[in-house]
């Protein structure tokens, strides 16, 4: 079995933000910040001897050569308003992205949503099996602690404390796994737009905020600072989910990588079904705005950041 996926398309599409020297600064940094990481997911992810070895196959294969890296991204990017060094923010990256991994390989399976494809390939318990996605999800998730834990990540124990307890806060009850409870819950039934938003928050939104809060815990970057970049990465989030409501509702699957339509089909909650495209997209657009002004205090080193703000609306992917 073939267990490296092929290599990732180009994130950001031709001109999405009609500007072409903007859209291509950006294209190059993402490709670039994926690059990084994809390395650093590579030498953390390495192929063991023994029976273990189809386990950790099935977490390169979720892992490694797929997705947008957004979350990698805003993790290097944030750093870098802090002079934090590269290796270090990579090794936060990959573990942000590995447990983004094991949310998708969950997500995934029967139980939950129960799509075949992701990132435009077999999704993993389709590649393997379910028992193997699982576990695979499960070693994904631990192994992203044991990065954040680890003393090449940074020199200072009280910074990997806090991005541990940080990243914990953001995937468990409160964060991620809780809007996917409130997610499958809800499905076939009737929510207001407040409630939609706190759960496209909990299961989307943390996992970004925490993304743009890592480089300010690296940076032990003063608590305005890092308020800052919580408040963009908490806009960006719900602006980013918004747009791939309406990429699953307006997108074909080749566009994606996964399969359209799921979210009409399972009668999910989103803000696109109850406010049609148009307010929708226009919300999403007014959350990116948003999400840009947090970074006014940053001058231009946060470019980068606020051109992914008007990115994450006007992509196709």
């Amino acid at each position: 079995m073939t267990t490296e996926a092929p290599p990732p398309p180009n994130p950001s599409g031709p001109n999405p933000s009609g500007d072409p020297l903007a859209d291509a600064m950006l294209r190059g940094a993402l490709d670039s910040a994926a690059g990084r990481v994809e390395a650093a997911l590579d030498a953390l992810l390495p192929l063991p001897e023994g029976p273990e070895l189809r386990l950790v196959e099935a977490m390169r294969y979720a892992a490694l050569g797929g997705g947008k890296r957004l979350r990698a991204f805003l993790v290097q990017e944030s750093a870098a308003l802090f002079g934090v060094n590269d290796t270090c923010a990579a090794r936060v990256a990959a573990a942000v992205e590995m447990l983004h991994a094991y949310s998708l390989v969950h997500d995934d399976l029967p139980a939950m949503d129960n799509d075949d494809l992701r990132r435009g390939k077999p999704s993993t318990h389709r590649a393997f099996d379910e028992a193997t996605a699982i576990l695979a999800g499960d070693a994904l998730q631990t192994r992203a602690f044991e990065v954040l834990a680890g003393e090449d990540t940074h020199s200072d124990p009280l910074a990997r404390c806090e991005l541990v307890a940080a990243l914990a806060l953001a995937s468990g009850a409160r964060g991620m796994a809780g809007g996917q409870m409130i997610d499958m819950l809800a499905e076939g039934r009737s929510l207001s737009p407040p409630e939609v938003t706190r759960l496209q928050a909990l299961k989307t939104g943390r996992l970004i905020q925490f993304s743009a809060e890592a480089g300010a815990i690296l940076g032990r970057a003063p608590a305005a600072r890092r308020q800052a970049l919580a408040g963009y990465g908490r806009d960006l989030g719900a602006a980013f989910q918004i747009a791939d409501d309406l990429l699953d509702a307006e997108g074909t699957t080749e566009e994606t990588g996964k399969t359209a339509g799921k979210d009409a089909a399972a009668g999910k909650a989103t803000l696109v079904a109850m406010l049609g495209p148009e307010r929708a997209r226009a919300q999403a657009e007014r959350l990116a705005a948003q999400a840009a002004d947090h970074l006014d205090g940053f001058g231009p080193r946060a470019d980068p950041l606020r051109a992914l703000a008007a990115f994450v609306v006007a992509r196709r992917s």
